[in-house]
């Protein structure tokens, strides 16, 4: 097959860069001191055996996270940077991931390393296996397992542009197979460049069986964890191929196909003889070391790279007979593998070919990527810039066991820093975030459907669900959320039903608003805009208002909505119940946003300084939300005689909104044991008569130490169909109410979670 000439058919090159990943990587668990744990899988991520994430390799210590396939780069970072930070956070505290490929110090003992202990018993007795036939050292070794798929419109096209082939299964099998033989021939130049396993610490080697250390990847060479020699196999054909592997499980050279550790996998099936139905859907590409200076491994122009390379492989033509091309590059990793970091390789020249043909490709094809491989060419006449050689100068002065240790130390305080956030996924909504987080740790599979409009699809069995904005979900109604987004039609249904609400008008426009002046002037009330959440465009009047000022709130409203509510204001204090699937499961009392004087800085300081909290952010990306000095909280000011640059005196708080929302700067307090039943019991009744299964609803009680008896015990002031959950996880005082695991309960309650 002429694949160059296909390659630059007009149809094709639209698609050239489609491609899937998915990527596999293992780290092992070590303590903040750097030394193999001693401790089980951690629990929280249930059991690994069937996890799709969070899985054990060979030993108990050796963790292997692993992505969904995606069909971007970046979105394939997303996830495992996600599944890095579930890991590590579910991990004891004083554990953490070791950043290298190459084991930290390994017991005195070889007993005393812990084979996983797996659910299945025929998996703990293939571990057995391998631990008498390969000893248990070697395979404590970890490592980068890249999946990579051509795009199902590229390789449609690819067919459709050639005549060899009438099957497309067939064409597809001809086409992996090339790309596996090419691979095997070339696959040196990314150990060369990513390679970065140069030192192994104690007690890996037996001292007759090393490398003369320091060397570009121990782990890709024969001296990693490799098969036995006198197990061959044939890459000629997928027959061939299939014959060799089960020639060699016949013969006893191997247990079962999966022992083959190949740098390069056909998949597309569970076992080889899948693949002559399935066809060939993918390589797994195994000689990838772990990038020590990446927080999860790898990064995204490894990636683009190696998308590239794979590219390059389909581009370029093989110059000898399949096996003759195979052995020929399986002796050039080797010897590449175990060249001194800091030297030139001994295959430039050959290098620089494959960066030349590169370069060409990406022209004639008119791909993106040049600057990228011009950078990396550049390190073939400067070894000091590949990930080895840099281990090298800071293992020469530091150590690499020190060195290790630092890094792990930087990416688990990397991980604990904003433990309320997921990485991968920090521009969503944190209610979001955190249900993607927990969803994660117990072992539902995942799919950002919208990150914008966040809409999440989960899936765990047979069993979806899709959940928009952390909870909103297909056990509520239509009507529902549309009942308790409009405030006038809420309160008309809970009265009706016998709930005391807050009396009130509605006003269509500016005009007729303030003609109401005179009949609420004189009375404490509140004006809000009708269809409007997280407290927005909400003014609060609490005594004898000026008209001035009553039209300043009507102007606040009528920015956030076409029409607003004035109602009465009923005194008491307030308190958000969050209730889901008939039960209470937190309530939180909100203080407004204030500001506590010291009799030295101004408010605008005093604020500053407060929205300097790590808690605090915008667009609810953060427990708490930094406290703004707009008009509102200016006139809020002035009804106190004060403005942004007075200086209020020492404990003197001040208040910048009568509203208490968290998402107005408010402070949040738990307050869930301490409300006595009969309000929770007031809040389950009322959400159910709105017709909701989940709802945030609000209630003024002035006295929360008395039992509810008469209607002037309580008033119910809002019901909010997607209310936050992040203020409830991360209260500003008090127990903190996982409700992310609440939702992952309610719509999967045959789980055990």
């Amino acid at each position: 097959m002429n694949t160059k000439k296909m390659m630059a058919q007009e149809k094709v090159k639209p698609f050239l860069l489609q491609a899937r990943y998915g990527i596999e990587k293992e780290s092992q668990r070590v303590t903040l001191e750097g030394e193999l744990v001693h401790t089980d899988h951690p629990a929280p991520v249930g059991n690994r055996s069937f996890h799709p994430y969070i899985q054990t390799d060979f030993s108990e210590t050796q963790l292997e996270l692993i992505t969904p396939v995606t069909e971007s780069v970046d979105e394939v970072l997303a996830y495992l940077e996600a599944i890095h930070d579930v890991a590590q956070r579910s991990m004891p505290k004083n554990e953490m991931m070791w950043p290298f490929s190459m084991p930290p110090v390994l017991p005195e003992k070889e007993e005393d390393i812990q084979i996983a202990k797996l659910e299945r018993h025929a998996d703990v007795l293939y571990r057995r296996y391998l631990a008498r036939e390969y000893g248990k050292r070697k395979q404590m070794v970890s490592g980068i397992h890249f999946n990579f798929e051509y795009g199902l419109d590229l390789v449609k096209q690819l067919f459709l542009a050639q005549t060899e082939e009438a099957s497309m299964e067939n064409f597809k099998t001809r086409l992996y197979m090339k790309i596996a033989r090419n691979f095997l021939r070339y696959r040196w130049l990314l150990t060369y460049l990513f390679g970065a396993s140069p030192l192994s610490e104690a007690r890996y080697f037996d001292e007759e069986d090393r490398p003369k250390e320091p060397v570009r990847s121990i782990r890709t060479s024969h001296y990693g964890y490799v098969n036995k020699p006198d197990v061959q196999v044939s890459y000629e054909t997928l027959s061939r191929y299939s014959e060799d592997l089960a020639e060699n499980v016949s013969q006893g050279r191997l247990s079962e196909e999966k022992e083959f550790y190949a740098p390069v996998r056909m998949r597309g099936g569970k076992k080889v003889a899948d693949l002559f139905h399935t066809g060939i859907r993918y390589v797994e590409l195994r000689n990838i070391d772990l990038n020590p200076f990446d927080r999860v491994g790898i990064d995204a122009d490894t990636i683009e790279f190696i998308h590239l390379f794979m590219l390059y492989l389909l581009w370029t033509d093989e110059k000898l007979p399949a096996d003759e091309w195979v052995a020929e590059g399986n002796q050039i990793s080797d010897a590449v593998s175990l060249e001194h970091p800091a030297k030139t390789t001994a295959y430039v020249a050959e290098g620089q070919a494959i960066f030349s043909e590169m370069l060409q490709m990406v022209d004639e094809l008119e791909l993106a990527g040049g600057e990228l491989l011009e950078r990396y060419q550049a390190w073939l006449d400067q070894p000091e810039k590949t990930l080895a050689a840099r281990i090298l100068v800071l293992d020469e002065t530091e150590g690499q066991a020190a060195v290790a240790t630092e890094l792990g130390r930087k990416f688990y305080d990397q991980a604990w820093a904003h433990p309320y956030q997921l990485a991968g996924f920090q521009e969503m909504e944190l209610s979001t975030q955190n249900l993607l987080f927990d969803a994660i740790q117990k072992g539902i599979e995942t799919e950002v459907l919208d990150r914008q409009d966040q809409f999440v699809k989960l899936e765990h069995a047979d069993h979806q669900e899709l959940v928009k904005n952390g909870n909103m979900t297909s056990k509520d109604t239509y009507i529902a959320p549309l009942l308790m987004a409009n405030k006038t039609v809420t309160k008309i249904v809970l009265a009706r039903a016998g709930f005391r609400v807050p009396e009130g008008e509605t006003f269509g426009s500016m005009e007729a608003a303030k003609k109401a002046y005179p009949r609420f002037a004189q009375k404490a009330f509140v004006i809000k805009p009708k269809s409007t959440n997280y407290g927005l465009g909400i003014t609060i009047f609490k005594g004898e208002t000026s008209m001035i000022d009553f039209n300043a709130g009507l102007a606040i409203a009528f920015d956030e909505d076409a029409e607003v509510i004035i109602e009465e204001f009923m005194p008491g204090t307030e308190y958000r119940f969050f209730v889901i699937d008939h039960q209470v499961k937190a309530v939180l009392l909100r203080i407004p946003a204030n500001v506590i004087g010291d009799g030295k800085r101004t408010i605008e300081e005093l604020v500053a300084e407060k929205n300097a909290n790590p808690l605090r952010g915008t667009n609810h990306r953060s427990p708490l939300e930094k406290i703004q000095l707009g008009d509102l909280e200016q006139l809020m000011l002035k009804e106190q005689g004060l403005r942004i640059d007075s200086v209020p005196e020492k404990e003197q708080q001040v208040f910048l909104r009568e509203n208490s929302n968290v998402s107005t700067g408010g402070d949040s307090i738990d307050v869930t044991d301490e409300i006595h039943e009969s309000y929770k019991q007031l809040a389950i009744d009322a959400v159910e008569v709105l017709g909701a299964s989940i709802s945030g609803i609000d209630l003024i009680i002035p006295d929360k130490e008395k039992p509810y008896e008469t209607q002037e015990d309580y008033g119910i002031i809002e019901a909010n169909f997607n209310p936050m959950m992040h203020m409830h996880i991360y209260p500003y005082v008090g127990k903190s109410h996982r409700l992310t695991m609440d939702v992952l309960r309610f719509l999967y309650p045959e789980m055990d979670i």
